[in-house]
């Protein structure tokens, strides 16, 4: 039994499919219509997130594969269905060998199975000796929803910090959760209001460190260009605005110093402050262009005040002054809901009062706390309670003036002991228009290649910008040492990228359910700050493997290719070769 080898692809691998023939494998075909219904991914996806199911690994699917024989169509996947040409040619049995071999094993179970769902397979069938590429609810850190209840438990489990890597987060569906929010927009706010009051003074925040952003173009500054004002221009705003900041933030200062232990100071949030008005006049200073008035005292308490918060708030840098917010569908990934052609937004029904944008399917941008209190009370598109709302990292690096994310990929082996590793290849995805705070389009700030691949690039696009958008490390890396950051690579993201993805998976480990000889590849992806910090954005459980342009054409065959040599060449051999991957972690 040992030496039976059989397989079944189910998806668009078809550098799976080739490797494993050339080592000898026989592949268990699928019924031929199983590809066709496969092309009903939009609309399974749609009614998915409607009902909330989680894409993870932790909901009951129909099963695609009896691995004693037998297969059912099974229409929910996360790839991208144009099959390249690689897999007409991969297919191709001119002597018809392959047909005739399947023909042969067609009642016999395969023992390795690559699907883009565990739950493809019929589980309580799989023997000891059979091995898949996924595990079992993994969706406690693969969907943002998961991933941001772990990463709050995390501090109980390792002695790390969540927001050193991964910006802070909130489930809406938490009464709880919603709450923190609330009082995390408002506290943010007052300290925007402090940095834009320091700007317009002529002065920066202290204890912040600045780092210029590269080849930004024409010089413009990516958060410094209100829309245009409804207020008067000759109207400022008087002191007593920034006074309000600035106790309010002396407040939040004292709780996190934990100086609020003795007399119980209520939260800052819900003291002597009209909140509904403060942040109408947060949002004149910071969007529509009014001026404030500072006194010389209130910009040294400024200053000093931001500093002392800088060694509370890892995340008081990267925050901006903007108080822009990121909603995502809490188990939704690749940026769901596509615009169509190049228009920025998908429209929808207007539902009980909310903005049509806020209705649309998919992750959205705002900087109003009522969008998203709108959302939370009218929206029906989607169950609010799979909602998250996260901060979104203004403070970024840019190239070409241009926002961009990682892909990372690393593979797990075992749970108990946890053994991961990490690839060292990865690459670079870029957004189809120039970056820009003040127009909160999916096109300026959503990198994924399922919603970039509806835009056009934009006139005012810099023609370095890779017309692919796609960037291979190494290109960043070169980019790094033509700015004067060549070690930050190897220095700063690397590391920072491996701790995060470690936190997390430590995050959920007791919640995944595991089988030993199973494996799993993901993908995360990772914004980076200013001064070249990584930021944990997502982890993705079926990383597409659909090449979109030259660079993932080789980088996705690649780590197809190692992903074998390390879970089936390695048994055999243990000093082959496993190309790119890295042992990072083994308990």
């Amino acid at each position: 039994a040992q030496e039976k080898k059989i397989f079944v692809v189910q998806g668009p691998y078809p550098i799976i499919r080739r490797q494993l023939r050339a080592r000898g494998w026989v592949e268990k075909k699928l019924p031929s219509v199983g590809r066709q219904l496969e092309q009903h991914r939009s609309d399974q996806n749609k009614l998915r997130l409607e009902i909330g199911t989680s894409n993870g690994g932790g909901g009951q699917g129909k099963a695609l594969l009896n691995p004693h024989g037998g297969a059912e169509p099974f229409l929910e996947t996360t790839d991208p269905l144009h099959y390249p040409e690689e897999e007409k040619h991969c297919d191709e049995d001119p002597s018809g060998i392959h047909k005739l071999m399947s023909y042969l094993v067609r009642d016999q179970p395969p023992n390795f199975i690559w699907t883009n769902f565990l739950e493809a397979t019929d589980r309580q069938l799989l023997q000891q000796d059979h091995v898949v590429n996924h595990y079992a609810r993994v969706d406690a850190f693969t969907t943002k929803e998961g991933l941001c209840l772990s990463l709050q438990n995390l501090p109980w489990i390792e002695q790390a910090d969540p927001n050193t890597f991964f910006p802070r987060c909130y489930r809406l569906g938490s009464v709880n959760e919603l709450e923190a929010f609330i009082e995390d927009f408002r506290l943010t706010a007052a300290r925007s209001l402090l940095k834009l009051a320091l700007e317009e003074a002529g002065d920066g925040p202290m204890g912040t460190k600045k780092v210029l952003n590269f080849a930004k173009g024409a010089g413009e500054s990516h958060d410094s260009c209100p829309m245009h004002s409804t207020a008067q221009p000759g109207s400022p705003l008087y002191p007593e605005l920034v006074e309000e900041a600035l106790e309010v933030c002396k407040q939040h200062l004292g709780v996190l110093q934990h100086h609020d232990i003795d007399r119980r100071t209520p939260s800052p949030c819900r003291t002597c402050i009209n909140w509904d008005r403060f942040l109408q006049d947060y949002y004149r200073v910071a969007h529509e262009g009014a001026k404030l008035v500072l006194t010389r005292q209130q910009r040294r308490q400024c200053q000093n005040l931001l500093q002392h918060l800088a060694e509370q708030l890892p995340q008081l840098g990267m925050e901006g002054k903007l108080n822009v917010w990121i909603l995502k569908p809490g188990a939704e990934s690749q940026g769901r809901g596509k615009a169509e052609g190049n228009r920025e937004h998908t429209e929808a029904p207007h539902l009980a009062g909310v903005p049509p944008s806020l209705c649309s399917p998919g992750i959205i941008c705002t900087t109003r706390l009522e969008e998203v209190l709108q959302l939370t009370r009218g929206c029906t598109t989607v169950q609010v309670g799979r909602w998250v709302v996260q901060k979104y990292v203004e403070k970024l690096l840019t190239i070409f003036g241009t926002k961009f994310d990682i892909r990372q990929w690393f593979l797990v082996t075992d749970w108990k002991p946890l053994t991961v590793w990490f690839y060292q290849d990865c690459y670079l995805r870029f957004c189809s228009r120039p970056f820009s705070l003040c127009h909160l389009e999916r096109a300026r700030h959503l990198c994924n290649v399922s919603v970039q691949k509806w835009y056009k690039s934009s006139p005012d696009q810099d023609p370095h910008v890779p017309p692919d958008k796609i960037w291979s490390h190494k290109q960043f890396q070169e980019y790094l040492a033509q700015v004067g950051q060549a070690d930050a690579w190897q220095q700063v993201l690397v590391p920072g990228m491996k701790a995060a993805i470690l936190n997390a998976l430590r995050s959920a480990q007791d919640q995944v359910c595991f089988r030993k000889g199973n494996f799993e590849l993901y993908g995360a992806d990772f914004l980076v700050g200013e001064d070249c910090q990584p930021w944990l954005l997502e982890i993705n459980s079926c990383p597409s493997m659909s090449p979109s342009s030259a660079v993932t054409r080789q980088l996705c065959a690649n780590v197809q290719r190692d992903t074998l040599r390390l879970v089936l060449d390695r048994k055999d051999d243990p000093t082959c070769s496993i190309g790119a991957f890295e042992l990072i972690y083994k308990e």
